[in-house]
C-alpha cells in the first residue's frame, strides 16, 4: 500500500512539473501563427502589383483552399494564373468559372474571363462576358465593361 501511495505521488509530482515545463516553453517559443485568408489576400495583391506570380499564385492557392467559396480568391488566383510568363489558360478558366458560379455578377472575373478568351482567340465568348457586364454594371461609367470593350476592339482591330 505504502508503495503505490509512493508511486502516485512520484506520478502526480512528474505531471506537475512536464505541465509547468510545457508552460514554460511555450512562453519562450515564438507564436507561428499561420495568417488568415485576409492576410494571404493582401499578400497576393502586393505580389501581382509587383509582377510576382509563383508567390501570388503560392497565396492564393492556399486561400482557396482555406475559403473555397471566396470568389475574389478564384478570382485572383486565375488572373495570376493567365498573367504569368507562361500562361496557364486551363487552370484560369476553371478559377475563374468557380469565381463566376460563386458570384455570378462578379465584375472583375467578367472582365478577366473575357481577356482570357481573347488570349484563348475566342472572342465571341469574351463578348458574352461583356453583355454580361453591362447587365450588371451598364457601359458609361463600369470599368471592367470599359477595359473588356477595349480589349476586344483590340483584338479584332489587330485580325
Amino acid at each position: 500500500m505504502k508503495s503505490t501511495l509512493q508511486a502516485s505521488i512520484v506520478a502526480a509530482l512528474l505531471a506537475i512539473s512536464a505541465t509547468a515545463f510545457q508552460a514554460a516553453h511555450a512562453a519562450d517559443t515564438p507564436s507561428t501563427a499561420q495568417p488568415t485568408v485576409s492576410e494571404r489576400m493582401q499578400n497576393a495583391r502586393d505580389a501581382i502589383k509587383a509582377n510576382k506570380w509563383q508567390p501570388a499564385i503560392a497565396e492564393l492557392r492556399i486561400a482557396v483552399r482555406d475559403e473555397p467559396k471566396n470568389a475574389d480568391a478564384h478570382n485572383l488566383l486565375a488572373y495570376s494564373y493567365r498573367k504569368q510568363a507562361k500562361p496557364d489558360l486551363a487552370k484560369a478558366f476553371e478559377h475563374y468559372k468557380i469565381a463566376l458560379q460563386l458570384d455570378p455578377k462578379h465584375k472583375g472575373a467578367h472582365e478577366y474571363i473575357g481577356e482570357a478568351y481573347l488570349m484563348d482567340k475566342k472572342p465571341a465568348e469574351a463578348e458574352k462576358h461583356l453583355a454580361s457586364l453591362e447587365q450588371i454594371c451598364g457601359n458609361k461609367t463600369c470599368e471592367e465593361y470599359a477595359d473588356l470593350a477595349a480589349a476586344i476592339a483590340k483584338f479584332k482591330a489587330a485580325k
